[in-house]
């Protein structure tokens, strides 16, 4: 289950995601692209890849440069984001089977808006998003199938 975090604490973990070299299997940098049905595919890869490389959590940051990995902010806004009238993170879920637990986190770092999207790893059955299963190779998504 992941916890209520405080503000620190994900600046601390934004900042330790920041300091591996490059994007890894549970690990996404992202700057403002937000579609939904990508966000779902990526929560079904990452938490699958998680589970493979034996994490606890993956994790995928809008606000960070995916090459420098600095701080650039971004206008992603997932509390105000809906994909049919639906909110975001409602649809979300809908579409994962299994359900798994995964939470937006909005915060500032150096003074620029970044936004954590925590996943749990998949546990007993890889997670599927609108019936497919998704798999990271490196730092890339792709069909599982």
């Amino acid at each position: 289950m992941i916890a209520n975090r405080t503000a620190g604490y994900l600046v601390d973990l934004v900042n330790g995601l920041r300091k591996w070299s490059k994007e890894t299997e549970w690990i996404e940098f992202k700057y403002n692209r937000a579609v939904p049905e990508e966000i779902g595919e990526y929560i079904s890869a990452l938490a699958n890849s998680a589970a493979l490389t034996g994490r606890t959590n993956a994790f995928m940051v809008w606000g960070v440069d995916d090459v420098t990995h600095e701080i650039i902010g971004t206008e992603f806004n997932p509390a105000s984001e809906k994909k049919g009238g639906e909110e975001l993170e409602n649809w979300l879920l809908r579409l994962m089977t299994p359900k798994i637990d995964f939470r937006f986190h909005s915060i500032a770092i150096e003074e620029k808006p970044v936004v954590l999207l925590e996943i749990g790893a998949a546990f007993r059955q890889p997670v599927r998003f609108n019936n497919q299963e998704f798999i990271r190779v490196g730092s890339y998504k792709k069909n599982l199938k």
